[in-house]
């Protein structure tokens, strides 16, 4: 345990800080895994709707430093690369 004052008080907002990110990062996996799910499935639509919501928490999750920037840039690059696929694959 902190003896200082001031370590005390930052070992409060790291845990809080922690709580937060650890919050974003389950909400960012989930969505982008319903995103492939849907993507796999053939689902256009949800897909979609899917990956544009992903696109933006990752946006969100790169902007407060929960995640790096360039992490975010290849993560929706290889969603986008999906969709374009999905996109251009013909109806069965």
């Amino acid at each position: 345990m902190p003896n200082k004052q001031a370590a005390i008080k930052a070992l409060r907002q790291a845990k809080k800080r922690a709580a937060r990110n650890y919050e974003v990062k389950v909400n960012l996996k989930t969505t982008i895994k319903k995103g492939r799910k849907a993507i796999e499935g053939g689902e256009k639509e949800d897909a979609k709707k899917l990956i544009s919501q992903a696109v933006k928490l990752l946006d969100k999750a790169a902007q407060k430093g929960v995640i790096k920037k360039n992490n975010a840039a290849r993560k929706k690059s290889r969603l986008m690369k999906k969709i374009n696929a999905l996109e251009k694959k013909p109806q069965a």
